[in-house]
C-alpha cells in the first residue's frame, strides 16, 4: 500500500543564487578595501583629513550594507520553476 510520490529533489540554492552570493560578497570586500588604509606620512603627527576621509566615514559603510543587501537577495530568491 505504498503511494507512487514523484522523486522531486528541492536544491535550497540555485546556481543563479551562489552568482548572486559571490557578487554580494565580492561587494562586501571592496568596502572592507575601501574602509581600509590611509596612513600618515609622519607617524608623529595626526591628520584628521586621511583617517577620517569621506571615502572611509561615509562610502565604504554604504557599499557595504549593499553588499549585504545584496547577500540577502541571493538567500531569499526562489529557483525559477520549471514545467
Amino acid at each position: 500500500m505504498s503511494e507512487n510520490k514523484p522523486n522531486t529533489k528541492s536544491v535550497l540554492f540555485t546556481k543563479e543564487n551562489y552568482k548572486w552570493m559571490l557578487i554580494g560578497a565580492v561587494v562586501v570586500a571592496l568596502g572592507m578595501i575601501l574602509m581600509s588604509g590611509g596612513k600618515n606620512a609622519d607617524p608623529n603627527t595626526f591628520d584628521p583629513k586621511v583617517v577620517y576621509s569621506t571615502t572611509r566615514i561615509t562610502i565604504a559603510p554604504i557599499v557595504i550594507v549593499l553588499g549585504l543587501l545584496i547577500e540577502i537577495y541571493a538567500i531569499f530568491k526562489k529557483p525559477k520553476q520549471q514545467a
